[in-house]
């Protein structure tokens, strides 16, 4: 068993938490997360507050193990699920897309967990005065909005300079990618792209394919020249957008990518919306359960660290 003071403070059996993605991060996916061991997360996305209510809800009907809820900060509804949240007394909340500042003290007053999602160490450093309980480091080989500092890079600093727990996040699919997060000094690991290729994530067939299809350079990155850089899998609106954005500039991009993700999750149109993923996307190769993914996970890397513990007991014995 791998414990960590991330299983410590959200009581949980594995350090693993599953990642907030707009769409998929259902309650369907997120109890399942957390009947596995893990912390399930519901994404409000740019939902309103009582779909976010009725989300919370339904995942208390199907477990009574911890979960979460992720904000989107920039939401016109962040607000409101705030309150609900609240209301609801949610374990914990992580957040993305702003600084969770402002929400601190109220959360905290109920007792619950605020992780917001960092891709610098001086965010996390900012953070982490302001009384936040861990903070999740985001590399750029993750899927979605991300950051420009791969997580190999990022992890071990913000390690060094917060003392609160980190959870490091991007380019984590398997056993490997654990014990190299735990090793670079993370107290646990969030998975996003790797679940949305499990039995529970109602996403469409057509999203999961393109995944488990997805060779190790499909997954690119648009929209740097706006300064919210996405990471997708190509496809046939990829190359339109870069098009666009080589040849006209930034300001022709506003509103291209308005209901693109809805459009490959929801509808399993492939080809014209926005298939979100990370650069993991490559070494995922079919769909299991999420407790098969995380049994899994952590029964090959207690392999794993036995390996690398023997090799280290040769060389003391050389």
């Amino acid at each position: 068993m791998i414990n960590t003071r991330i299983t410590e403070l959200l009581n949980i059996k594995y350090p693993i938490i599953q990642g907030g993605m707009a769409w998929i991060a259902t309650h369907e996916l997120a109890a399942a997360v957390s009947e596995a061991g893990g912390l399930g997360i519901i994404a409000a996305g740019n939902a309103s507050g009582e779909y976010v209510r009725e989300e919370i809800r339904k995942l208390r009907d199907k477990t009574d193990k911890p979960f979460g809820v992720n904000i989107m900060l920039m939401s016109s509804y962040a607000e409101d699920i705030v309150d609900i949240i609240c209301d609801e007394r949610i374990p914990v909340v992580t957040t993305g897309a702003g600084n969770p500042g402002k929400y601190i003290e109220r959360f905290k007053k109920l007792g619950i967990k605020v992780i917001p999602v960092v891709p610098t160490v001086s965010l996390a450093q900012r953070l982490e005065k302001l009384g936040v309980d861990a903070v999740i480091v985001e590399g750029t080989e993750a899927g979605g909005h991300i950051g420009e500092l791969t997580t190999m890079a990022l992890v071990p600093q913000v390690c060094d300079a917060v003392k609160i727990p980190v959870i490091a996040a991007g380019g984590i699919a398997d056993s490997r990618g654990l014990v190299a997060a735990l090793a670079l000094g993370a107290d646990g690991v969030q998975v996003g792209t790797r679940f949305v290729c499990s039995k529970e994530a109602k996403v469409h067939v057509n999203y999961k394919d393109q995944i488990i299809k997805a060779k190790d350079r499909d997954a690119i990155v648009t929209g740097r020249s706006t300064g919210h850089p996405v990471r997708v899998l190509k496809n046939k609106f990829t190359r339109q957008y870069l098009e666009v954005e080589k040849t006209q500039g930034p300001e022709a991009l506003e509103g291209m990518g308005t209901g693109r993700l809805k459009l490959a999750v929801v509808d399993g149109d492939v080809d014209n919306g926005s298939v979100m993923c990370g650069q993991i996307a490559g070494l995922i190769t079919e769909i299991k359960s999420c407790k098969d993914i995380i049994d899994d996970m952590f029964k090959e890397a207690e392999v794993v660290l036995h390996r690398l513990s023997s090799l280290k007991g040769g060389e003391d014995n050389e």
